[in-house]
C-alpha cells in the first residue's frame, strides 16, 4: 500500500486542484494561514460532492487551543453540520493552559463526533511529552495525529516523529505535516507513515483595490493541482 496523501485546503478552488492532482484525501478548512479553522457550511456542502474523503477543522478561532465553554458549544455545533454535510470526519484538538492534551474537552468533542473519523491536530505539538499525548490520543479514540513533531516543520521534527511512529506500533497513524514538499517527502515516507499531510500551495501576490480597501491580503497560498502530482510522484 502507498502513504495517503492528504492536502488541506480553505477554498473551492484549491479544493478542485487538490482533487485534480490525486489527492486521496482533503482537510477542508478556512484561513489557512493561520493554521487552519472551521470552514463555511458552504463550502462543506461544496467538498461533500468532491469524490474523496474529507476532513473538516474544527477551530473556532486563531490563537491557542484552550476552549472556553461557549467555544465548547460552538465546536460540537460545527461538528453537527459536518454530519450534517456527510462529510468522512473531523480534525481537533484540545489543550489545558500548560500545554498538555485537555482530556475531558476531547472526551465531549469525540463524543459529539461519534461515528466520525477522527484526527487529532497539532494540539500535541505543544504538549510538554508527546509520548503521554500519543497514550491519551490512542485512548480517546483518534484513528491518526497530525504532528510536525514538535517542531515548525516535519522535517525539523523527523526524529521525534520517528519515535511516535514506533511507539504507536500501529495503534494510530501518525501522519506528518508542516513544511511537507517533493523534497523532504522519501525521507519523510522512510520514517514507516502510512499517511502524510501537505498544502501544495504556492505563494501569489495580489495586489489592486482589494488590498488597499483590506478585503484581502498582499499574498495568499494558493493549491496548485501540479503541486499534488509532484508530491505524489515523490512518494511513489
Amino acid at each position: 500500500m502507498g502513504v495517503t496523501l492528504e492536502v488541506c485546503v480553505d477554498t473551492a478552488a484549491g479544493l478542485a486542484e487538490a482533487v485534480a492532482g490525486g489527492a486521496d484525501r482533503i482537510e477542508l478548512c478556512a484561513a489557512l494561514a493561520l493554521g487552519g479553522l472551521t470552514p463555511s457550511v458552504g463550502l462543506m456542502a461544496e467538498a461533500a460532492a468532491c469524490g474523496v474523503p474529507v476532513m473538516v477543522m474544527i477551530r473556532p478561532r486563531a490563537g491557542d487551543f484552550v476552549w472556553s465553554e461557549v467555544e465548547l458549544r460552538m465546536m460540537e455545533a460545527e461538528i453537527a453540520a459536518s454530519r450534517a454535510a456527510g462529510l468522512a470526519g473531523v480534525v481537533l484538538g484540545a489543550s489545558l493552559p500548560d500545554g498538555r492534551l485537555d482530556v475531558a474537552a476531547l472526551k465531549r468533542l469525540v463524543a459529539a463526533a461519534e461515528g466520525l473519523d477522527l484526527t487529532l491536530h497539532r494540539a500535541i505539538d505543544l504538549t510538554p511529552d508527546m509520548g503521554v499525548a500519543l497514550e491519551e490520543a490512542i485512548a480517546l479514540g483518534f484513528r491518526r495525529v497530525l504532528t510536525s513533531g514538535g517542531e515548525k516543520t516535519a522535517e525539523a521534527g523527523a526524529a521525534r516523529i520517528a519515535v511516535l511512529v514506533r511507539q504507536a506500533a500501529g495503534r494510530i497513524s501518525v501522519m506528518p505535516g508542516s513544511g511537507v514538499n517533493p523534497g523532504n517527502a522519501a525521507m519523510l515516507k522512510g520514517l514507516g507513515i502510512a499517511e502524510l499531510h501537505a498544502s501544495c500551495s504556492a505563494e501569489v501576490s495580489a495586489g489592486g483595490r482589494v488590498v488597499e480597501m483590506g478585503f484581502g491580503p498582499a499574498v495568499v497560498r494558493q493549491t496548485s493541482a501540479e503541486a499534488v502530482r509532484a508530491l505524489r510522484r515523490a512518494l511513489a
